[in-house]
């Protein structure tokens, strides 16, 4: 009967966007206007509606500018009448949130860590400013030119005490190339790290083969094409999948 979002896939596609993009945008700019809060008087009903209409599985519950808490859909179907204030039962509601000033960064580990589908923004007097669901991340990487930016991928696989970040940069600009963004993650041998580098030119056969030459293994590479016609056709789903 309700929507549940798939949070490890939302999560495994989020990863991917923000490899490759890297806006420095903070809590405050990804705030959203579409999630609107629950009152203490609202019933369990109505939260239930409101969940199934905005695709989500945790709302937020504020008096005036106080946020209470988080209440799931578990919370609400385990009310004995539901068709009571949320405010006559007795909750065990989470308080995650975050404060305007957080990075976004932020907001995805909390989202990914609590499996939540939206994470509320706080401003310093602890006032509820708004709330920001996982579409609204994705959505405003996509804006950032995640997908736009033109250029090629490569991957370097190597280990921890051989990352040098300088000389991996002077190796790209020697070959009248910059490094757009980069990304560290584990590879899949845990003694090694996997280096993903955004190069702003779509040829990147000369840094591959300088990579190469300084004996850097370069484990994947793409092209701007093949690299962004599957970013997109992978975006575009996603978005159909919350759009059902």
């Amino acid at each position: 009967m309700f929507f549940v979002v798939n949070l490890q896939k939302i999560h495994r596609f989020a990863h991917k966007i923000i490899l490759y993009s890297s806006p420095k945008m903070l809590a405050r700019d990804l705030i959203s206007d579409s999630i609107p809060p629950l009152k203490t008087s609202d019933t369990g009903l109505k939260a239930l509606k409101w969940m199934e209409e905005f695709r989500m599985y945790h709302l937020p519950i504020v008096n005036n500018v106080e946020f209470l808490g988080l209440i799931s859909e578990e919370d609400i179907l385990s009310m004995n009448a539901p068709e009571e204030a949320i405010g006559n039962h007795k909750l065990s509601l989470i308080r995650p949130f975050v404060t305007e000033h957080q990075h976004f960064y932020e907001v995805i580990k909390m989202i990914a860590s609590m499996d939540l589908s939206l994470v509320p923004v706080l401003n310093e007097e602890q006032h509820y400013l708004g709330a920001i669901t996982t579409a609204d991340i994705l959505k405003k990487m996509a804006e950032s030119g995640g997908l736009q930016n033109s250029g090629g991928i490569i991957v370097l696989e190597m280990n921890l005490h051989d990352y040098h970040l300088s000389e991996i940069a002077h190796i790209v600009e020697s070959n009248d190339c910059l490094i757009l963004n980069s990304y560290v993650s584990n590879s899949t041998d845990n003694s090694k790290i996997d280096l993903t580098l955004k190069i702003n030119k779509t040829d990147i056969s000369r840094i591959l083969s300088a990579f190469y030459r300084y004996n850097y293994f370069v484990k994947a590479s793409y092209q701007e094409k093949e690299f962004f016609d599957d970013m997109k056709k992978r975006y575009d789903s996603f978005m159909n999948y919350l759009n059902i």
